[in-house]
């Protein structure tokens, strides 16, 4: 298997996550998306949206991080990052999902280029437009934590049950872009201590942003 990346991509880290949790190996390729590598020729021959992460896995290019982990837990199902059971899988998607289409393209870096560029914004009115709508984001993380507990569906450290699932792959990677701008996160205990579990694991903290070779000095 063949990733292109950028270590600074939450997409990109949600991937290594995934891959580094299965024992799978492959080979790197980094993408650098303040250079604009991503919208070169030689990227867009790879994937033409021009965005991060893409796996080539046996002849086949694959694109966007939430089909990419749902296709890793097809094709390599041990150890499982999705519950056996429908609802489970239900609810871990759910979660997953408020990261994946709820905060991360509010913050994706072709909208805060746009947003200092084309609209003007200064650096304090830029960071608190992307604080305000991680924060927003996240707390409806904590809240969707607090209804599975109140059903009695989480019992762990984790997101969801005794096991790292998609939600905790996906949501590491959104603490540290709120890290990276000062978000305040003490409204969200609950997803923290989430964040703190999954980060005393090789898996999550061997593939973080600052650990990967191309982590700009």
């Amino acid at each position: 298997m063949e990733l292109y990346g950028y270590y600074r991509s939450s997409t990109s880290y949600r991937l290594r996550i995934a891959l580094a949790l299965k024992g799978l190996d492959y080979q790197a390729h980094y993408v650098s998306l303040p250079k604009d590598e991503q919208r070169g020729e030689g990227y867009l021959a790879v994937n033409p949206h021009g965005l991060v992460p893409t796996l080539v896995d046996g002849g086949h290019t694959l694109t966007q991080s939430l089909a990419l982990l749902d296709y890793l837990e097809e094709t390599h199902p041990e150890p499982p990052i999705l519950p056996a059971d429908p609802a489970g899988r239900a609810h871990v998607r759910a979660l997953a999902q408020v990261i994946g289409c709820e905060i991360h393209p509010l913050n994706n870096l072709r909208v805060l280029k746009y947003l200092k560029g084309t609209l003007g914004l200064d650096q304090a009115a830029h960071d608190r437009w992307y604080c305000h709508w991680v924060t927003e984001g996240l707390k409806n993380y904590e809240s969707s934590l607090q209804g599975l507990e109140a059903q009695g569906l989480r019992g762990g450290r984790y997101s969801y049950g005794q096991a790292v699932t998609i939600a905790d792959i996906c949501l590491v990677p959104q603490i540290f872009n709120a890290y990276r701008f000062h978000c305040p996160l003490d409204a969200v205990p609950r997803t923290m201590a989430v964040f703190e579990a999954c980060m005393a694991l090789p898996a999550f903290d061997e593939t973080q942003p600052k650990k990967q070779p191309d982590a700009e000095a």
